[in-house]
C-alpha cells in the first residue's frame, strides 16, 4: 500500500524545488502550507493534492497529519514553527523530517524528552536533513571513526551564490545575537572566534558562526567541544565585530520584522543557472588531547541542490522501511557516515592525519 506523505511549506523556495524533484521521481507527496492560493496554483501544475492548514491551530494540525506515514517540513523560521508541527506529528504519529539550520530547534528535538516522547509515539524526529546539517554531520561522523578520542572539533564551510528567502530571514535572526559554540559540553555564546584554515584553495581567515553542527556533531559523535566557521575577507572579520557590538539593537523586534520584510520583496533565491554555477566546499579538523589532528576535505552541489537530494533519499529510505527507528536522531546517525558521498555530484572525502 502506497504511504502518503506531506510537504509542508511546499511554496516555499526550498519546498517547491523538493516538491517538483519529487514528482520527476515518481513520487506523490501532498502540498500543504497557509497560501491556498499558492498551493493551489503548484498542485494544479504537479497534478497533486494539497491542503490548507495554519500551525497556529493544534486540532487542525493534527487532523490533517493523521492519514500521514511522514511529514517534510519546510516552512520557516523554523523557530516559530518547528514545534507545533512537531507537536502535531507526536500527535498523529508522523515521522518528522525538516530542512532547518537553527541550533535551538536541533536541541529542542534531540533533548532527552522529546526522544522519549517520539519512542512512544513510534516515530522518527529528524531535524536538518538539507545542507543544514547533512554534510556536516557526515564530515564530523567521519572525523570521529579516523580519530576515535577527539576531544575537539572545527567544521567549516564556503557556499557560493545568493541566498533564498528562509536562509536570508534565518541570519537576520542570527544577528540579533553573539556567536555560539560547544565548550566542554555546553553550547555557550562567544564573541566572534577566528582562525587560519585551508579548503584547499590556500589558507584563509574564517569566523565562527552559530551554525545548527555545534548541536548536531554532539549528538552524533559525543564531542564535547565544537566550533563551526566560514571564510571571509579579513576586512570582512572588523565589519562583523562591529554588528556583533549591535546585536542589542539588532534583536529589537521591529528591526527585525523591518529586514524581514524587506527579504520578502528583494530577495528572490538562486536560479537554477546560479546554482550550478556556484559549488560548496567543506572543511573539518579533529583533534584529540595529545595533538594529534584529522583534517577531512569535500565538496558538494550548491546547498539548495543538496537540500532537494538529501532529503527525498531520507524519505525514500524511510517510507519504504530501509531505515527505522523510533526516536531522535541525526542525518549520519540515521543513514550513516557514508550518506552525503551517496549523492550526486559530491566529491570523495579527502583525510589528511597530522601530528
Amino acid at each position: 500500500m502506497e504511504k502518503n506523505w506531506m510537504i509542508y511549506g511546499a511554496y516555499g523556495y526550498s519546498g517547491e524545488l523538493i516538491a517538483r524533484e519529487a514528482v520527476a521521481r515518481g513520487l506523490k507527496p501532498m502540498l500543504a502550507g497557509r497560501n491556498e492560493d499558492k498551493l493551489r496554483t503548484l498542485a494544479h501544475e504537479l497534478k497533486l493534492g494539497f491542503r490548507v492548514f495554519d500551525l497556529s491551530d493544534s486540532t487542525a494540525v493534527k487532523r490533517e497529519l493523521e492519514d500521514m506515514t511522514l511529514v517534510l517540513h519546510c516552512a520557516g523560521p523554523f523557530s516559530a514553527t518547528s514545534a507545533p508541527m512537531l507537536e502535531g506529528c507526536l500527535a498523529s504519529k508522523a515521522h518528522y523530517f525538516d530542512i532547518t539550520g537553527e541550533m535551538d530547534v536541533f536541541e529542542h528535538a534531540h533533548s532527552a524528552r522529546m526522544n522519549e516522547r517520539a519512542r512512544e509515539a513510534g516515530i522518527l524526529v529528524c531535524p536538518g536533513v538539507g545542507f543544514d546539517v547533512v554534510p556536516t554531520d557526515c564530515l564530523a561522523a567521519q572525523l570521529k571513526q579516523a580519530l576515535p578520542d577527539m576531544t575537539e572539533l572545527d567544521l567549516a564551510f564556503k557556499a557560493g551564490g545568493p541566498m533564498s528567502p528562509g536562509t536570508a530571514k534565518t541570519s537576520v535572526e542570527g544577528m540579533a545575537g553573539l556567536s555560539r559554540i560547544r565548550h566542554n559540553g555546553r553550547i555557550v555564546e562567544t564573541p566572534l572566534k577566528t582562525r587560519r584554515l585551508d579548503m584547499g584553495q590556500g589558507e584563509r581567515t574564517a569566523v565562527s558562526i552559530p551554525w545548527g553542527d555545534v548541536s548536531t556533531a554532539y549528538h552524533s559523535t559525543g564531542v564535547e567541544n565544537v566550533v563551526v566557521y566560514v571564510p571571509v575577507a579579513d576586512r570582512t572579520v572588523k565589519r562583523m565585530k562591529r554588528l556583533q557590538s549591535m546585536c542589542w539593537l539588532m534583536g529589537q523586534h521591529w528591526v527585525q520584522s523591518f529586514l524581514k520584510r524587506r527579504i520578502e520583496k528583494n530577495v528572490p533565491g538562486p536560479t537554477a543557472e546560479q546554482r550550478a554555477r556556484s559549488r560548496t566546499y567543506l572543511w573539518g579538523e579533529a583533534r584529540n588531547a595529545t595533538g594529534k589532528k584529522v583534517v577531512g576535505r569535500f565538496e558538494t552541489p550548491n546547498g539548495y541542490d543538496l537540500t532537494i537530494t538529501a532529503p527525498l533519499a531520507m524519505v525514500t529510505a524511510v517510507l519504504e522501511q530501509a531505515v527505522t527507528g523510533p526516536g531522535s536522531t541525526t542525518p549520519s546517525q540515521l543513514m550513516g557516515p557514508d550518506f552525503v558521498w551517496s549523492l550526486p555530484g559530491v566529491t570523495p572525502l579527502e583525510l589528511t592525519r597530522l601530528g
